[in-house]
């Protein structure tokens, strides 16, 4: 008779999500499905607010990655007043929303993802959790906690706060950086490099410990998205949106920002709350792509700092050009930690990082703007109507997250089909299910963030309704 699993609360993510697991009668997996089970409404409660408001309102979108969308609403704000920024003004955004990818990743590696790989995907879930970490492994731990404290450090330096800053603002940023904070962060790059390159030596010791997981974390083809520099670099702030297929070879690019829909459609689908996002031209679903850490090293010729190029060619000598395990997201984001600092760096030693002139001011020029950056998870797009008084009419949202999630959804379906015995429930089997998850590093609310506390209790019941199984997890 026909079961059905459900992991309700999936742990060590951000946001609160649930995953459904079907059996058929023989205990076979048929389906899976990853519920997100949050709303977001900030597309509607925007409406009637001026544009000046929209950065720092749309900060309050998430207490993790909140620089993200300071980014992405400050380029849309910029278009809607049709201004260029300082180029000051555009290296010191570039810093902030590097600060922001290397603080976020630091925490989805060193204190959600890396217990499975510490402790093992089977190991004791009382251990395998960020206390764990810090009690088995001290220096470990600490190492991430100081990436994240590096990251977050030049975020308050620059917004004067570490979360929701209101320094991004329309036509540039509202204060130049000083000499002293210049200095201070310059004083924190050889340790934060010593940082990265230890859990990159790190990870170089337990990659191969996970073949299975390896063969079977959303491990498909599919096309992957991010923008890339005019010299064909790795990019995060602006550039082209570019769209390459399993080979890493080049299927479009979107130059103007305004004609995303064009290649991007939007599906909803009643299981969850999250839109699915997919390649216009291939059509839904068979418009699956990636985004994030891995599909832009793999749209990228190359990073263009020293220390990331030499870890990129270590990965592509390893896995090849154009690697489609998901599993691999972690090593991605690793190098990705290395480029961000160093890329810091060689921002703030520009002769006029300090120049005073840093914000463009005008009324608006068009009613209708869009902006995309690159957060921590992948492409983020803020596309904003304003009336003739400047107020906001519309807005639409294509959340990093959300990009992919067509690929979360089939990758748990595979490692469900993989690893899990409908006739038996144990709870590294369940484990490899969320593991899938966190190898996306989802961003799933607007502010709250799971440690592995959230509880979970997977029960096994049959069609009469009758319990069969019960694993519990406090």
């Amino acid at each position: 008779m026909n079961k059905t699993i459900t992991i309700e609360g999936v742990t060590r993510i951000e946001g609160h999500a649930r995953i459904t697991i079907q059996l058929d009668d023989q205990g076979k997996v048929c389906d899976a499905q990853f519920h997100v089970t949050q709303f977001r409404g900030f597309e509607k409660f925007v409406q009637g607010r001026p544009l000046t408001e929209m950065p720092g309102i749309m900060a309050r979108i998430c207490g993790i990655c909140p620089v993200s969308h300071l980014m992405a609403s400050a380029k849309a704000c910029d278009d809607l007043l049709a201004v260029d920024i300082p180029p000051t003004a555009n290296k010191l955004r570039r810093i902030m929303n590097l600060a922001q990818i290397v603080q976020s990743h630091a925490l989805s590696f060193f204190h959600l993802s890396s217990p499975d790989l510490l402790f093992g995907m089977d190991g004791d879930p009382a251990s395998r959790n960020i206390f764990g970490l810090i009690r088995d492994h001290p220096e470990f731990a600490r190492d991430g906690i100081l990436l994240r404290k590096f990251g977050q450090d030049i975020i308050s330096l620059l917004g004067e706060k570490k979360i929701h800053p209101a320094w991004v603002v329309p036509g540039g940023v509202n204060a130049p950086l000083t000499a002293q904070h210049r200095d201070l962060i310059l004083a924190e790059i050889p340790a934060a490099l010593s940082r990265a390159a230890r859990a990159l030596e790190y990870f170089h010791t337990v990659r191969d410990r996970y073949p299975a997981e390896v063969d079977a974390f959303a491990n498909f083809p599919t096309l992957f998205a991010g923008l890339i520099s005019p010299a064909g670099l790795i990019e995060h702030y602006d550039g082209a949106l570019r769209f390459v297929d399993e080979n890493a070879a080049p299927v479009a690019d979107l130059t103007d920002p305004h004609q995303y829909q064009s290649m991007i459609g939007e599906a909803v689908e009643k299981h969850s709350y999250l839109k699915s996002p997919y390649f216009r031209p291939r059509g839904y679903p068979e418009g699956i792509y990636r985004v994030g850490p891995l599909a832009r090293i793999i749209l990228a010729e190359r990073c263009g700092t020293p220390r990331a190029d030499a870890e990129l060619g270590i990965f592509r000598t390893r896995l090849g050009r154009s690697p489609q395990s998901s599993f691999h997201y972690h090593w991605a984001r690793l190098i990705e930690i290395l480029y961000g600092i160093e890329m810091i760096q060689r921002l703030l030693e520009y002769p006029d990082i300090l120049n005073t002139h840093v914000r463009s001011r005008a009324r608006p020029n068009r009613l209708e703007g869009v902006g995309i950056s690159e957060a921590p998870r992948g492409t983020l797009i803020h596309h904003y109507r304003i009336d003739e008084n400047a107020r906001m009419v519309w807005a639409n949202l294509i959340i990093a997250t959300g990009n992919n999630n067509l690929a979360m959804n089939r990758g748990v379906l595979q490692v469900a089909q993989r690893f899990v015995d409908g006739t038996h429930l144990e709870e590294g089997m369940l484990n490899r299910v969320e593991a899938v998850i966190r190898c996306f590093d989802p961003c799933l609310s607007c502010s709250t963030h799971a440690l592995g506390q959230m509880p979970l209790c997977i029960e096994l019941i049959n069609s009469t309704g009758e319990l069969c199984d019960v694993l519990q997890r406090d």
